[in-house]
């Protein structure tokens, strides 16, 4: 999401701009997580508009922010209820911390979580073990 800020745009200029580019990605169903990233996150959408701490703590205080917030929720609630069909378990992998900042990387440039990039790599590791040994046996 590339984002040009001009100097001389008001705080409420910025506010409305911030709130009407969640908007229109909060219409694209994303997961919460990607949301998140590109809209709240360190390198997201609201601190590049609000560049100091001051102006994101008044930002933070505004109506625009609230409703952003309310799309984060409404996006979390609707993949909690995705999320309800199987229960989840949680583990814990230790990786290299270069391979960590690949794959971080690696999602982000994917727009997904870093979460739901290992799952797909899991699963593409096990399906292709599965052809080997089913070639192997036959």
């Amino acid at each position: 999401m590339d984002l040009a800020v001009a100097t001389n745009v008001t705080p409420e200029n910025r506010k409305q701009t911030a709130q009407r580019i969640a908007a229109g990605m909060f219409q694209q169903q994303p997961d919460w997580i990607t949301f998140f990233r590109e809209v709240l996150g360190v390198d997201g959408l609201v601190r590049r508009l609000f560049t100091t701490p001051e102006e994101l703590a008044e930002f933070e205080r505004s109506e625009e922010y609230a409703e952003i917030q309310q799309m984060l929720a409404r996006l979390r609630e609707r993949n909690a209820a995705d999320n309800g069909k199987e229960p989840t378990r949680v583990i814990t992998v230790r990786l290299p911390k270069s391979l960590h900042e690949s794959l971080r990387a690696e999602a982000h440039d994917r727009k997904t979580s870093m979460n739901q990039l290992c799952i797909s790599k899991l699963l593409m590791v096990i399906e292709s073990e599965t052809e080997v040994s089913q070639v192997q046996e036959a």
